[in-house]
């Protein structure tokens, strides 16, 4: 499936027609792998929900078309600083440097999601280019506030990866529900003051609460099934990570590589102090946990074990950058059998090998995607013994990769 995220930087001085559309229709339907881990029995659907996997071996990729960038960007006229020199006759014109990620446009993604060596899939996979479109002002962070590009409305995207366990129903509720609730919770937010980072940690801890009264609620799953859930929100300036779980996400900027999440884990030492201090016990059986049964100290789901369990998420915030390279999210199929510096540089090198070659070819998959269907193979070469599901998100324009014309 090929969807584009947008026009090139040369465009931007075009004003972009105003118009809306549903949620669903910003999602192009996406061409579905589904077989066994050596297998090649291919199924394709195309629907706007889509963007939620689970399978035994699933992989996707994407960029989102000019067409729904142009009816979902608006341009909302923002006054430049002008500079009156000392001399009337003399006007200098500046204007502020343009957002990190332009009105996000150029991002391109793939997954990949394989059952493994487990018997049961129990991972969910969840990519919703635009679940929301705002001005960069208006999402926070923004890195040029005053710009015109900072005036327009973007769209912002999500990434989300589920690790069930269990059983798959709390995962694939997550990949369902968790980017609906959020956004809702966000424009509940407050709009007052300079607290941007607030309402978007209260948005992903009143989401993640909600949808976890939900799977009770709703009846989803046994108290017994819950689900990780490692989420990333791509503004044009931010990217704006929750984790509840050992799930886990990274980012690839220049040559080194940036943990945006950190795990939650029954012996991290403030995760070790609640659960005792709560009553509970860290037993180490096959690795520490709680009660000597989960092997992770948040979740969503798992009622059995509260209060020890909790649903609660940690957020982080990253100010994008030009030497940003790309993101991966993932469960801990790979990071069980990988280091986080190891994963980063592979997927740079790549990503930087696959952009060259793909440049001459408009109809080949993004290079991300052979990323992640190269970080899962290799994943399972190195004996990882659970689900595998990883998403890459190249951060840098397509657009701008392409090599122009000869005159």
């Amino acid at each position: 499936m090929n969807m584009e995220l947008g026009q090139e930087e040369e465009e931007e001085e075009e004003v972009v027609k105003e118009g809306s559309r549903p949620e669903c229709e910003l999602l192009v339907s996406t061409d579905s792998r589904a077989s066994s881990i050596f297998g090649t029995e291919d199924s394709r659907s195309s629907s706007c929900d889509m963007s939620i996997i689970i399978s035994p071996r699933s992989s996707s990729s994407g960029e989102i078309s000019r067409v729904v960038i142009e009816e979902a960007v608006q341009v909302v006229p923002v006054p430049r600083q002008v500079a009156v020199a000392d001399n009337a006759d003399e006007v200098a014109v500046t204007v502020r440097e343009s957002c990190v990620g332009r009105r996000n446009k150029g991002v391109t993604w793939g997954f990949a999601s394989v059952i493994g060596r487990r018997r049961e899939m129990e991972d969910a996979v969840s990519v919703i280019p635009g679940f929301m479109s705002r001005t960069c002002d208006h999402v926070g962070g923004c890195t040029a506030p005053g710009s015109r590009v900072s005036g327009e409305i973007s769209p912002v995207h999500f990434f989300g990866v589920y690790d069930g366990h269990g059983g798959a129903q709390v995962a694939k509720f997550c990949a369902e529900r968790v980017h609906e609730v959020v956004a809702e919770e966000w424009e509940r937010g407050d709009t007052t003051g300079n607290g941007w980072r607030q309402r978007w940690e209260d948005a992903f801890s009143s989401g993640f609460e909600r949808t976890d009264d939900k799977v009770s609620e709703e009846s989803i799953a046994p108290e017994i099934v819950g689900s990780t859930a490692v989420v990333v929100a791509l503004s044009g300036c931010q990217i704006i990570t929750s984790n509840c779980g050992d799930s886990r996400a990274i980012l690839c900027r220049g040559t080194g590589t940036i943990q945006l999440s950190v795990d939650h884990k029954p012996d991290r030492e403030d995760e070790l102090m609640r659960i005792e201090e709560g009553g509970g016990r860290v037993i180490n059986w096959n690795g520490a946990r709680v009660f000597g049964v989960l092997a992770m100290s948040r979740s969503i789901g798992d009622r059995y074990l509260r209060p020890w369990i909790i649903p609660v998420p940690e957020v982080t915030f990253t100010t994008r950058s030009e030497e940003d390279e790309c993101l991966v999210v993932a469960s801990d199929g790979l990071w069980d059998v990988m280091a986080n510096d190891e994963v980063g540089e592979i997927a740079r090198h790549l990503l930087k090998r696959l952009r060259r070659s793909t440049l001459a070819d408009e109809t080949s998959s993004p290079p991300a995607k052979a990323v992640a269907d190269h970080l899962t193979d290799l994943a399972y070469r190195k004996n990882s013994l659970d689900n595998i599901s990883i998403i890459v998100v190249d951060l840098k324009s397509k657009r701008k990769r392409q090599p122009r014309q000869a005159k």
